[in-house]
């Protein structure tokens, strides 16, 4: 079976791989190069769209390369997304590469609560896909991630109110069609505190949250970083009928990092591909 269409990847357009200055358009040719090469038909270039200052960090937070940007308040500050160079580097990727679908798109955090701010950077509406994430939570001291809360806070309460926010972006804002990595708290639990993630006492609470997904129609990007069974498996029990695979890479060697493996899942739970290798999967029948 042919892969399909990466729907989340980085470049050096986005903030946290190192920006414009350090790549110039190689890391996203490169990307280009490597997807034809593993026999990939389509990507999404979806950088972050992430409002400066906006969560707030501690050095450990944060990988070595963009600590720097860390101002002094503890605030996170960069560059906003160079929506205008981005677009000319995609364009410039596809007449370099015309054997791949080379597709616009963005990753935009907290859309509910910065959505109109991050519009201002670029028209939303212009792009091929855009993804919501939720990267930050506030619990009382400002927005930041669950690593940091998990410093602060009990993780497993970090978690719950991660999980409670995710109905509250899906109804907060109808500008992103695919909610990705909704295991990133997950991603981000202290293993070598607590040992391996159990979903088993958060799973009323995934379910209610994959429910709102659906509800507010919705697909789910099951992002391959992780593969859980039980997030494909709570989804298609919750109503999900559609869904992406998505990377998350920041670096070319990532780009459709364990694809074979999650479409062999999904294709199990009753997800099947579309006519065209960027169509969202969608779930056909009942699932076993």
């Amino acid at each position: 079976m042919a892969l399909p269409a990466d729907s989340h990847v980085h470049s050096e357009w986005s903030w946290d791989t190192g920006g414009p200055a350090s790549d110039a358009v190689g890391r996203m040719r490169a990307t280009c190069a490597r997807a034809v090469a593993i026999g990939l038909p389509a990507l999404f270039f979806t950088e972050h769209l992430d409002v400066p200052r906006t969560w707030r960090a501690e050095p450990q937070d944060l990988m070595p390369h963009q600590r720097g940007f860390i101002d002094d308040t503890g605030r996170v500050d960069f560059a906003p997304l160079d929506a205008a160079g981005y677009l000319e580097a995609v364009d410039r990727m596809r007449h370099e590469f015309p054997e791949l679908r080379v597709r616009t798109g963005v990753e935009l955090g907290q859309p509910h609560v910065v959505g109109e701010q991050a519009a201002r950077f670029v028209d939303l509406g212009s792009l091929d896909r855009v993804l919501g994430s939720l990267h930050t939570v506030d619990l009382g001291e400002g927005r930041a991630e669950p690593n940091t809360l998990n410093r602060e806070h009990d993780p497993a309460a970090v978690m719950s109110a991660y999980l409670a926010e995710i109905p509250v972006m899906v109804r907060g804002s109808d500008v992103f069609e695919v909610v990705t990595h909704l295991d990133y708290a997950v991603r981000l639990w202290p293993v070598d505190d607590l040992g391996p993630f159990d979903p088993r006492p958060f799973e009323e609470e995934f379910r209610v949250a994959l429910r709102a997904v659906a509800e507010g129609g919705r697909a789910l990007e099951m992002n391959t970083r992780r593969l859980w069974p039980w997030l494909p498996q709570w989804w298609a029990e919750e109503g999900g009928t559609t869904v992406t695979f998505g990377s998350d890479a920041h670096t070319p060697d990532a780009l459709a990092g364990n694809f074979p493996e999650a479409t062999a899942m999904l294709e199990h739970f009753g997800f099947r591909p579309g006519r065209d290798p960027e169509d969202f999967w969608v779930r056909l029948g009942r699932t076993g």
